[in-house]
């Protein structure tokens, strides 16, 4: 399962350690892309077949559909992890995230999300003071 909250550097040639956790649960060639709130994801070829599928083959074709497809399909890159878990971030991704030397990889279950260490942080800092609410009325949900 994709969880967990790991640190990393990206060097000045945009190369980056992916955690080995994600590593090994991303497959060969896990999908790199821009995501929503500025950040990227990185996501296991099934998943990407499954969103890809979902994307393309949606009967609504509305300007929001294909808006979507061009911002997510659009910025897509397959990486192919060197024997140390290295990946490289294509310019145009580390430009669209405004990717800095220190690195967060962010496990959501189904895909990993790759912040700026400075911008995760202050939206930690932000969610701490909202999550006790969405955690009170999810229990109440139930």
């Amino acid at each position: 399962m994709l969880i967990g909250s790991y640190s990393a550097v990206l060097s000045d040639s945009r190369r980056v350690a992916v955690p080995k956790k994600f590593i090994l649960e991303l497959g060969e060639k896990p999908v790199l892309a821009m995501w929503y709130e500025d950040c990227l994801i990185l996501v296991e070829n099934s998943f990407w077949s499954n969103l890809s599928k979902e994307l393309v083959g949606s009967r609504n074709k509305d300007f929001g559909v294909r808006e979507i497809e061009r911002f997510i399909l659009g910025s897509a890159y397959e990486t192919e992890p060197d024997e140390q878990g290295r990946i490289i971030i294509p310019e145009l991704l580390a430009s669209y995230a405004k990717l800095e030397k220190d690195l967060v990889f962010l496990g959501l279950v189904d895909r990993v999300e790759i912040w700026p260490k400075n911008v995760w942080d202050e939206k930690s800092k932000n969610l701490q003071k909202i999550t006790k609410e969405y955690i009170d009325n999810l229990i109440k949900a139930q």
